[in-house]
């Protein structure tokens, strides 16, 4: 039989078997090949008993991430704050990168807007050419453009923690039910209240997935990028690249680079360049094998 699996957690993998929950085991060979099953990856599998199972095939993957650990995502939407705790951008830059180059699409949600005005945070990304919504969940301030964004996709939820995730989703669906958790004002973020991945349908072909949050330490970690890929994932360096003087130019310090020449000029954010300047220099620290 095949299913979807839609939540994992402390090695068990649940897949909905017409709205009867399996607790699925992975059998042995996915470890020595290496490979983890992942929420969102449609498997074969089998029956052991009346609620019990083993995932015997992933099915090919449309994309795959490490963090948030999913799989066959349409949307990344990455939550931010302008208020406690505030989001770095890099973070944010990191996450779309990661997303564009695995042919997923990054939506930028700035919550907790009832606290402090996104609208700073929210406007390097819009002028970047992303999907942008600034929300409430606790108001409910822009709940039914996010609503409009996820209709008809597979999209999970990632952000640093702290930032609102579930309460985000708890407010577009109070079914859910999803843990909320309280941010520290003396260390300014937010525990880890969500402990797996989980994918809940909100009707129809539309479905979300709530993922831990992440620390900017996390962000670094396991950054595996060929610096040769980086220029096509931001995509508001796309008119100038092929102006520059040179073809192998890295947009970084070289003369006659039109990106650079753009960002002079106050056409391209200065936080975005930023971000893919401290993406580069980790990019070129790795070998290609290690991508």
């Amino acid at each position: 039989m095949s299913a979807v699996i839609y939540k994992a957690l402390s090695g068990f993998y649940y897949v909905d078997d017409g709205g009867r929950s399996i607790s699925c085991r992975a059998r042995g060979r996915f470890r020595h090949e290496g490979c983890t099953p992942l929420v969102g990856d449609r498997v074969r599998y089998t029956l052991t008993g009346e609620d019990t199972g083993m995932v015997d095939e992933i099915l090919p993957r449309r994309n795959a991430f490490q963090r948030p650990a999913v799989a066959n995502i349409d949307q990344l939407v990455i939550v931010a704050s302008a208020a406690i705790p505030v989001t770095d951008p890099f973070l944010i830059d990191r996450m779309t990168v990661t997303a564009i180059l695995r042919g997923c699409t990054p939506v930028i949600c700035v919550n907790k807007c009832d606290i402090a005005s996104g609208e700073a945070l929210a406007g390097i990304y819009r002028r970047a050419g992303f999907v942008t919504v600034e929300v409430s969940a606790v108001t409910g301030m822009g709940l039914e453009s996010l609503l409009t964004c996820l209709e008809g996709h597979i999209s999970a939820f990632t952000g640093n923690s702290g930032v609102g995730k579930s309460s985000l989703l708890n407010a577009i669906d109070p079914a859910m039910q999803i843990p909320v958790g309280e941010v520290s004002e003396k260390l300014g973020r937010g525990r880890h209240t969500t402990r797996h991945v989980e994918l809940f349908r909100l009707g129809g072909d539309t479905f979300v997935v709530d993922t831990p949050g992440f620390s900017s330490f996390d962000s670094e970690q396991g950054v595996f990028l060929r610096k040769e890929e980086l220029p096509a994932a931001f995509p508001e360096f796309a008119p100038y690249l092929d102006q520059c003087r040179f073809r192998d130019c890295a947009h970084v310090k070289e003369d006659g680079c039109a990106v650079l020449e753009a960002l002079a000029e106050g056409r391209l954010e200065p936080t975005r360049h930023d971000s893919y300047v401290r993406l580069y220099e980790l990019a070129r620290e790795h070998k290609d094998w290690e991508t």
